[in-house]
């Protein structure tokens, strides 16, 4: 299971509702957790495998699905372009073709990026759904395919479809190949006094920054209120450059350290600045972001605190 399928779960089993879940996973790995109210399967599948797919949702006919599947990593889409296209273009084919083939009602949660607006005008700074796609990375050509697909089935099709395109999220437990959970490992690394100094790349660009946990409370809300076919921004409404956020955290850690700018972190193409607007989502949906930027890296410092004792 995933970063954000983790803490999804967390966010379902403290609402005190009880769900059935069928998790979908090419490495499944054990559930660390107290699910009391939750009834959990995790299946070994590989969205590609659009048999297995088929007869899986044939099975289960669940009566929502959340899309968080993708190799998710910009930096990744770079070094593997093909790969990383294909996967997150053909899973999410493959899922939404399974559901019309069977043809039992089902909500869809596309799960999209904001990657998808690429380079903006400093005018349309903060950035609302109206923006146009301008994707600058094989990733973010993707989450745009993949945002094609889902109007496509919700108005070709009639299917129940609700699309985000979601900012920057951080927070415990996601993997070091992330800017954020990097600073933090290296951080943690050098106090414990494994390392002198930080690997970065570009750290002057501005990123919308949102905790993994308001996030996930986020898709489920939309869920419950999304309205069929629309798309909702998944953000903070605030930024931060990297380098801002480096220096909160090597407050947060009480260490003081220099950093060396390594060109193999720097991507071809990068966005200089994304800064969303959730003016949507908050108005017709009522969500808004609860945990500040710093609570999040103090958590995210302490997981690594843990993860490297």
């Amino acid at each position: 299971m995933g970063f954000v399928s983790r803490h999804l779960l967390d966010h379902l089993s403290a609402s005190g509702e009880c769900y059935e879940i069928t998790g979908l996973s090419r490495n499944p790995g054990q559930l660390a957790g107290d699910y009391k109210n939750i009834k959990i399967n995790i299946v070994s599948a590989d969205l590609n495998d659009r048999e297995k797919l088929l007869a899986i949702l044939d099975k289960v006919r669940p009566q929502q699905v959340i899309h968080l599947a993708s190799d998710s990593s910009v930096a990744h889409s770079w070094q593997a372009p093909a790969e990383s296209f294909q996967n997150n273009t053909n899973i999410f084919l493959n899922v939404v073709e399974s559901v019309r083939k069977l043809a039992f009602p089902c909500r869809i949660l596309s799960i999209g990026s904001s990657e998808e607006y690429g380079v903006v005008d400093a005018k349309h700074i903060p950035i609302s759904e109206e923006a146009p796609f301008n994707p600058v990375s094989p990733y973010a050509v993707a989450r745009v395919s993949q945002e094609l697909l889902s109007k496509i089935y919700a108005d070709g099709y009639g299917m129940d479809i609700v699309i985000t395109r979601s900012f920057n999220h951080i927070g415990p437990g996601q993997k070091d190949n992330f800017v954020i959970s990097s600073f933090a490992r290296q951080i943690v690394e050098i106090k414990k006094g494994s390392g002198s100094i930080l690997q970065v790349g570009n750290i002057d660009v501005i990123r919308d920054f949102l905790d993994v946990r308001d996030v996930v409370k986020a898709y489920s809300i939309l869920l419950e209120k999304g309205e069929k076919g629309e798309v909702y921004n998944i953000c903070s409404g605030k930024g931060y450059s990297l380098k801002e956020v480096l220096d909160k955290m090597m407050v947060i850690a009480g260490v003081d350290v220099g950093y060396h700018v390594n060109p193999q972190l720097i991507r071809p193409a990068d966005n200089p600045v994304i800064i969303g607007s959730n003016e949507k989502i908050r108005v017709e949906c009522g969500w808004q972001p609860g945990i500040s930027i710093e609570q999040s890296l103090k958590d995210i410092i302490d997981y690594w605190s843990n993860e490297l004792k």
